[in-house]
């Protein structure tokens, strides 16, 4: 054993009682695996302590590829399939099991009278190492472990049923499946210059000596317990904000659908985890292929060798906010292998989709790979208006499917976009402001629609229009060995082979990798000239594929685990000249749920997630439905059942709000959208009172009605007549907290 490594993990509050995931003592692992865990029967010991863990279980426009080494090969070629034996009647029957990048999973079928599962992981020399207890889930129809942390190699997991008094193992019930193929991530970019962005974990994907590690799942993300820096802190939120002044390298692992965060505990401003003057190195990232936040996004503030991977972001909360914000001063991040989906719409026109999936803002040394955009509107602002060429950015192996513009949107800084598949995107692909320089390599761009792959601002393509930057100064992108999928009409790029001006170009065409733009070549607006970055002698090396084994890979490993458990399949004949939201998308996402029904033997339960809050499948009632006419005077809460009134719709997920004087239960505010509706009958000549989220009108009875503010939300009033009557939505989506009726006196 070593003595250095310790595993705390955490305490944590659940839902129906105080819990602990783990406190032990943990064998490092074998130096095949490197998993270094312990711990992990799904049954939970009942005391813990804070602190320390080493808990790793863890047409062409050119042609040539030919940059070399890179770490890690997560090739595209499928390797050997697991072997999983056939096993006695009665024993645990394997029904899947595969390897991915730095990490491989077990899913096994329910094994009669077994009351909990222990799983073990080892690589080809070594001893089994037994996984936390979180690492083992309970979903409606199957149980799953995932072991992360591992080094490329081969592994073997086993799966071993417990039970009776003290959950003795029966190793005759056990089973084992090997030839498991691991393949390391690819380090690959501006975050691994001049320092790292592995956060918690080393190079090789094990986890880093003495980290700690954090197991969130929706009941306790605002009741984990861990001491930092001698203090105890309760929530992710404050044990975030208290790493500022720890050395420890930190792991945050999610578990299942994170729902809407309490920001009387996360952020107070739009309900967001926060990372802030962070340098000891950290790791947040989603277990499996389903770890979902829900309703909340993350920010990264003046911090260095922060990683974030294998989590899905939607229904981001809050007018503005990003799924992912790199914002202000920060160095060293890597957001890789992420599933971006649609965020809630924000206040202007071009936030519909809700604002950026993941932008960067006066940052460097960055690195974003193998995140995987679904129709996103606005995928990657790179930088403000008064960012320098010094902040260096790398994009890879993102797969920007159906998404609509910036990919990036480049102001000032120093950027390669390289191997990435630009998927019919309906307005553009790269564009560059502000003396931006992109080197745009060996990426797969696809449309059956108009195709933009390339703009500067106020010049060539983007300069017979409207213009698209407003009105900022040009950039300039150096391109080669891109492949455009699309009918020669439909291309849209200007090049210095199509015009003699050379302040008029969309990018300039390099016959080689090697080349240099020539000085002469500058933006139209502003004067700059491309820096040629990537031919000096201190660019970073690098592995680049061609485009189309690019696109292959991309399609194989973008997103998070297998994909992720989201799937969703675009018309390219609809939607790659569609930049609107897609109603069928909008309302999968609202209405996601999970299967998970149990973390290491706790169970939990349906979060408030996103937009939909606890909200009931579409069409049903989230209140009760009452036959008898309003009587007297009335205050409603829409998910409250009674008093006269049928509700038709979901949820919106929001804080406690005290509203004229009534308490208003958090989540439980009535969206009016194309599903919501509100029905009632007076017998008299009413006052109503409809309070509201915010100023889109609402219909009652046909007519509009424009709400005012009134405090922190807007109210409508107007007199009703006898009869029945119907509220709706108006000119856009609002939410409804509560209505108050009362009779007229004359």
């Amino acid at each position: 054993m070593n003595d250095k490594i310790k595993k705390i993990i955490a305490t944590a509050v659940a839902s129906l009682g105080l819990f602990v995931f783990a406190a032990c003592g943990t064998d490092g692992g074998s130096g095949e695996s490197g998993t270094g865990s312990g711990g992990g029967s799904s049954q939970l010991p009942e005391d813990g302590v804070n602190g320390g863990s080493n808990n790793g279980n863890g047409s062409n426009d050119n042609n040539g590829s030919d940059n070399n080494n890179g770490s890690g090969d997560n090739s595209a070629e499928k390797p050997s399939e697991p072997v999983i034996p056939t096993v006695p009647e009665g024993s645990v029957k394997i029904t899947e099991a595969a390897g991915d990048l730095e990490a491989a999973y077990v899913v096994w079928d329910k094994v009669a009278g077994a009351m909990g599962y222990n799983v073990y992981v080892k690589g080809e020399s070594g001893d089994y190492t037994q996984l936390d207890a979180p690492l083992v889930r309970e979903y409606k129809d199957c149980f799953r472990a995932d072991a992360v942390g591992l080094k490329a190699g081969v592994y073997t997991l086993k799966v071993v049923p417990t039970g009776g008094a003290e959950l003795a193992e029966d190793e005759s019930k056990a089973a084992t499946a090997t030839q498991i193929t691991v393949l390391a991530h690819d380090r690959s970019g501006y975050a691994f210059v001049n320092g790292t962005s592995s956060g918690a974990y080393n190079e090789d994907g094990t986890l880093r000596e003495n980290a700690n590690v954090l197991y969130i799942t929706d009941e306790n993300k605002h009741s984990v317990k861990m001491t930092v820096s001698g203090t105890e802190c309760v929530g992710l939120q404050a044990i975030l904000t208290a790493y500022k002044k720890e050395t420890k390298p930190l792991s945050v692992r999610f578990i299942g659908n994170i729902g809407v965060l309490d920001t009387a505990t996360a952020m107070s401003d739009v309900g967001n985890f926060l990372i802030k003057e962070t340098t000891a190195g950290v790791t947040v990232e989603g277990i499996g292929n389903d770890a979902t936040a829900n309703g909340w996004g993350l920010r990264i503030v003046r911090s260095s060798n922060v990683e974030i991977r294998n989590l899905g972001f939607m229904n981001t909360v809050g007018d503005g906010s990003d799924n992912v914000g790199i914002e202000n001063s920060n160095d060293h991040i890597w957001v890789h292998n992420c599933d971006m989906f649609y965020g809630g719409a924000g206040g202007d026109a071009d936030q519909a989709k809700g604002d950026g999936a993941l932008d960067t803002k006066l940052s460097t040394y960055v690195t974003h790979s193998y995140n995987h955009f679904w129709d996103s509107g606005k995928c990657n602002l790179q930088g403000m208006k008064n960012e320098v060429t010094s902040n260096y950015i790398t994009y890879h192996h993102n797969w920007y499917d159906h998404s609509d513009s910036r990919h990036p949107r480049i102001r000032t800084c120093t950027v390669h976009v390289y191997n990435n598949y630009f998927d019919g995107n309906a307005k553009y692909g790269v564009g560059v402001t502000y003396g931006a320089s992109a080197f745009v390599e060996n990426n797969y761009f696809r449309s059956t629609a108009s195709m933009h792959p390339m703009l500067s601002s106020n010049q060539g393509t983007d300069a017979l229009g409207a213009g698209t930057f407003s009105g900022e100064d040009g950039g300039m992108i150096k391109a080669f060995g891109n492949v455009f999928d699309c009918t020669a009409s439909n291309l849209k790029l200007i090049t210095q082979n199509d015009t003699a001006d050379k302040t008029n170009l969309d990018c300039y065409l390099a016959s080689s990798r090697e080349e240099e733009v020539p000085a002469e070549y500058k933006a139209k607006q502003g004067g700059t000239a491309y820096s040629n970055f990537d031919t000096a002698s201190d660019f970073y090396e690098y592995e680049v594929d061609t485009a189309e084994e690019a696109k292959e890979k991309i399609e194989k490993y973008a997103g998070r685990i297998g994909g992720g458990d989201f799937k969703w399949e675009f018309d390219d004949e609809t939607e790659d000249a569609n930049y609107a939201v897609i109603p069928e998308l909008k309302a999968a996402l609202t209405n996601y749920t999970s299967d998970l029904v149990k973390v290491g033997g706790i169970e939990v339960g349906t979060p408030d997630s996103g937009s939909t809050g606890g909200s009931t499948e579409e069409g049903g009632s989230t209140g009760g439905t009452e036959t008898g006419p309003v009587a007297g005077e009335v205050s409603f809460i829409p998910t409250a059942s009674g008093s006269g009134f049928t509700v038709t719709g979901g949820t919106k997920s929001h804080s406690e709000i005290v509203v004229a004087g009534v308490t208003v239960p958090k989540n439980t505010a009535l969206k009016l959208d194309s599903g919501g509706k509100i029905e009632f009958t007076t017998t008299e000549i009413m006052i109503l009172y409809i309070y509201v989220l915010n100023a889109k009108t609402v219909s009652v009875d046909g007519n509009e009605k424009t709400p005012v503010a009134e405090g922190g939300y807007y109210v409508i009033s107007l007199e009703l007549s006898a009869g029945d009557h119907t509220v709706v939505k108006g000119n856009g989506e609002n939410s409804v907290y509560l209505i108050k009726l009362v009779p007229k006196t004359t």
